[in-house]
């Protein structure tokens, strides 16, 4: 009997619809070090399937299919929501993505809540968080500090 997790799947993996999602596919492994797993396209050449692993966690991708009511946040004019990553040099990361096309739209910075933290979007109009870790914060701590203007909330190095 098969598993009902595939081995290698995560319980919960965001499935992106992209406006050419093979060139997503190319620009995510470029930009987020993603490592491919699978391509289908179908009989008309639009990618069915496409699944990648970003630091170890699975992202499925789709090309548009308006006749099925799917479309990308370029056809849409935007998204929200924004897929979170956790990495261990967030500086770099964000740098390697946006060498590769990505776009910052919040700079990363050292965050209340005890991340270096900031916010992109890709190509294809998806958002992308991307933080590291850097100091544990208890919960008191965080409430106390959302209570000053975002401003005074981020920390310099």
């Amino acid at each position: 009997m098969p598993q009902p997790i595939p081995n290698g799947m995560s319980t919960i993996s965001p499935h992106l619809v992209c406006a050419g999602a093979a060139d997503a596919i190319d620009f995510y492994k470029k930009a987020f070090g993603a490592q491919e797993m699978a391509r289908l396209a179908g009989p008309d050449g639009r990618l069915m399937h496409g699944c990648i692993k970003i630091e170890g966690s699975t992202v499925m991708l789709v090309d548009e299919y308006k006749e099925w009511g799917m479309q990308s946040p370029l056809t849409l004019g935007g998204t929200p929501v924004t897929v979170h990553l956790y990495v261990p040099d967030v500086d770099a990361f964000v740098a390697r993505a946006v060498e590769a096309g990505a776009t910052v739209t919040m700079p990363i910075q050292d965050m209340f809540w005890g991340d270096r933290y900031g916010v992109m979007k890709d190509p294809f109009g998806h958002s992308w968080s991307a933080a590291t870790h850097l100091r544990d914060v208890s919960p008191d701590e965080i409430r106390e500090a959302m209570k000053k203007p975002m401003g005074d909330n981020c920390q310099t190095p």
